[in-house]
């Protein structure tokens, strides 16, 4: 597991996530756990090394 940090695309609060290393490509929606909007989260792993990380608004 690895842990990450970043704003939240709604309230900007500052949270963070345990993230799945052993899944090299993942996408999900994982709510704020201060505003309880959902978050689509896109992260990339490399060899357990993370390479890629986006948290935005799933609304348009």
């Amino acid at each position: 597991m690895l842990e990450q940090f970043f704003h939240c695309p709604y309230c900007w609060e500052s949270i963070s996530m345990l993230l799945d290393i052993s899944q090299e490509n993942q996408s999900y929606i994982e709510d704020c756990e201060v505003c309880c909007n959902p978050i689509q989260i896109q992260v990339k792993f490399d060899n357990t090394e993370l390479v890629y990380f986006n948290a935005e608004s799933i609304e348009q």
